[in-house]
């Protein structure tokens, strides 16, 4: 079954669990010494949906309430570049808040960098994820830090955020010290975007991802499982991860289980031609039996 898939509005929240959607069976192995020994396998839709595992299960509705919730919020991507100045890394804990149109994200502490183990170093970025409720246009950022560590003072050189559901990315220049015994003394910063450093594009659309583990001895993985959507007119998505980090992939992907996603991507249009999904082979237990994959766009509220 095939559905229409349309850029999500931004002034309504989106339903999901309405609308058919689109079934990729595999049934095979994603693992170096099983199978053929591809971990990354390119399916296509078949037009009978399969019938869902978990139907008939007490908790689909607390699962169903819980994704219901994650549909109406967004994920911002947080890039921070300390200074390349002597004694410009901070041992401190760094917080930050997105103001909006509409609303603010509330303090969010930056706690697990993406990109470097020890964070804030001198001269370097490091990335965070912010999930948030939709606040709107982005208007301008706090950030600042508790000044608890050895090392508290941080000369914060800038600060980027892509909000893939508004299609921007906005920098928000700073170059100030964020210190007791520095420049006026301030530990937190008001800044607002640099309205000829911000980059505009298609907003990103938020699709429904379904997964299903196969029930096989050995079936379940810990590795990051990663996919890419395919439209007509070779239009396809970034590759991207299902999993926001370690401690998630440690999580999903059992052996007989279901897990869903909502996953913010590009528009692929009306017509999903082809998936591609897999992972790199990291990890102790990465092999992976995958038995199919189900995926369906959210729609606005009343359309």
């Amino acid at each position: 079954k095939l559905l229409t898939s349309r850029r999500a509005s931004r002034e309504q929240p989106v339903a999901p669990f309405s609308y058919a959607g689109y079934y990729f069976p595999c049934q095979r192995w994603l693992a170096v010494e099983e199978d053929d020994g591809q971990i990354v396998r390119e399916l296509v839709p078949v037009d009978e949906a399969f019938v869902k595992k978990d139907s008939e299960n007490d908790g689909q509705s607390l699962a169903t309430l819980g994704l219901e919730q994650k549909a109406k919020s967004t994920t911002y991507t947080v890039k921070v570049k300390t200074g390349d100045k002597k004694n410009a890394g901070t041992d401190a804990n760094v917080f930050i808040t997105l103001y909006g149109s509409k609303d603010d994200t509330g303090t969010v502490s930056l706690k697990a960098s993406k990109i470097n183990k020890n964070k804030f170093e001198r001269g370097k970025v490091d990335e965070f994820t912010v999930e948030s409720v939709d606040i709107g246009d982005l208007k301008k950022i706090k950030i600042g830090h508790d000044n608890k560590g050895n090392s508290t003072g941080w000369f914060l050189e800038w600060v980027e955020i892509d909000a893939p559901s508004l299609g921007q990315c906005l920098k928000f220049p700073c170059g100030r010290w964020l210190d007791k015994s520095e420049d006026d003394g301030a530990i937190e910063r008001v800044i607002f975007p640099a309205e000829l450093q911000t980059t505009e594009y298609i907003p990103f659309v938020p699709y429904e991802i379904t997964v299903y583990t196969s029930d096989i001895f050995g079936a379940g993985t810990d590795a990051d499982i990663f996919i890419v959507l395919y439209g007509s007119d070779e239009i396809c998505t970034q590759q991207k991860s299902l999993c926001l980090n370690k401690r998630e992939q440690r999580m999903y992907f059992e052996r007989n289980s279901v897990n869903h996603f909502i996953v913010e991507l590009e528009d692929v249009g009306d017509i999903i031609e082809k998936i591609r999904i897999g992972h790199k082979d990291g990890g102790l237990n990465s092999g992976w039996h995958l038995d199919c994959v189900a995926i369906q766009g959210l729609l606005p509220n009343g359309k």
